[in-house]
């Protein structure tokens, strides 16, 4: 996601406070937006995650497992 589009949020995000607030065509852009903000953010943690190791008492690197695993 690049600033252009976190900026459109932003836009969105102040007209719907205002008293005009947003059309129906903008509150689906303003949907869609978020779920790519949110799935771009989601997708850089599970990365940083899948690199992320654990160091025991002895020194040892042991990968990061999902819960249940």
């Amino acid at each position: 996601m690049d600033q252009k589009q976190i900026d459109r949020i932003n836009e969105l995000a102040r007209k719907a406070k205002s008293p005009e607030g947003l059309t129906k065509w903008e509150e689906e852009e303003r949907a869609a937006l978020r779920r790519e903000y949110v799935d771009s953010v989601l997708g850089s943690l599970r990365g940083q995650l899948d690199n992320t190791y654990i160091v025991d008492e002895k020194g040892q690197k042991h990968k990061l497992k999902k819960k249940g695993e």
